[in-house]
């Protein structure tokens, strides 16, 4: 994984080691998209570190705890649609100050532990927590029978404090991962961002593909998205940042690519306007700015051709308007 530029925040894929043990302000949540409400937690965290004079630690799972189940159940539909790859997730919360995340992996030995040992063998034990604040339906523990009520029984217990965050609202909505899934499912991107407080994008490492829109005249870059349900798809207006000192224009397409593949495997790709070069292994972040139309199987690639011609000549005239705007 790339380096977090903006913060030298330390990742731990579970339970820490010894150099991560000391006290520390902690929250818990899968912070998906890490928007604004989970902003407005994160710097009461930060509050509370500095007034303790601790580190601000944050733990969070992978893959979502529901994502796991839906596995476990057979049906992927129940999992739900993922708003960030984990790389986008760290780097927002390293942008938002954090000293230290904890990764943990959800599978079944996590899920059967009784929400007790959770407390002492991980709070307590593991990352000497002193300050703990999560949201007030957080659950925990196997068959989720740990509450905030149990969390702040052991605070008492062990000597940590325990806060509540309320429901944070903008103009009256709840803010939640869930508000900006359906922003996303919409391709309504001017909520989306009022939502999380920054445009949305995707970040990713250039890879190799099977170099067919070469053939038929519209090279893509490839971004490979590792989960299976990511929050949008379809054919976008984008702008890619990591190539030049400004984002470059570009037509996106966000799916499984039907009319070429049938692994349903999920990809992005990009086709920028009026630039040539080498970008393969390169990290760029794609920003979503319109959704053109959802994406669909055609019957051959001179029809897939035609359409991506299509979709070009449209997001080439979003951008002429915004320049003329």
């Amino acid at each position: 994984m790339a380096a977090l530029d903006s913060h030298s925040m330390r990742v731990f894929r579970g339970l820490p080691n010894a150099e991560s043990r000391r006290p520390c302000a902690l929250t818990i949540g899968n912070f998906d998209g890490v928007h604004r409400g989970h902003r407005a937690l994160l710097e009461q965290l930060s509050a509370a570190a500095k007034r303790l004079r601790v580190e601000t630690a944050v733990m969070t799972f992978e893959p979502h705890p529901r994502e796991y189940f839906a596995q476990l159940a057979g049906d992927e539909s129940r999992a739900p649609r993922r708003i960030a790859n984990l790389r986008d997730k760290l780097q927002a919360l390293a942008d938002c100050g954090v000293d230290r995340v904890i990764v943990e992996h959800f599978n079944a030995s996590f899920a059967a532990q009784p929400a007790e040992r959770f407390i002492e063998e991980i709070l307590v034990d593991g990352l000497h927590v002193k300050w703990l604040i999560v949201g007030d339906d957080f659950r925990f523990g196997a068959k989720r029978t740990g509450d905030l009520a149990m969390l702040q029984a052991a605070g008492q217990q062990f000597g940590f404090e325990v806060v509540a965050l309320p429901t944070v609202t903008h103009d009256a909505t709840r803010i939640s991962s869930s508000a900006v899934r359906a922003a996303l499912f919409e391709g309504d991107f001017d909520r989306t961002r009022e939502l999380l407080g920054h445009p949305y994008a995707i970040s990713g490492h250039v890879q190799h593909g099977r170099k067919l829109g070469r053939t038929i005249g519209f090279p893509t870059l490839n971004l490979k998205i590792a989960h299976r349900r990511p929050a949008l798809s379809g054919i976008f207006v984008v702008q890619v940042h990591g190539l030049a000192e400004h984002p470059l224009p570009a037509v996106a397409s966000l799916g499984v690519r039907p009319t070429v593949e049938d692994n349903g495997r999920v990809l992005l790709e990009v086709h920028l306007f009026d630039f040539s070069g080498d970008c393969y292994g390169k990290l760029l972040r794609v920003e979503f700015l319109k959704k053109l139309r959802d994406e669909e199987k055609y019957d051959d690639l001179q029809t897939l051709t035609q359409a991506i011609d299509n979709d070009a000549r449209n997001a080439r005239a979003f951008f002429a308007e915004q320049i003329t705007a």
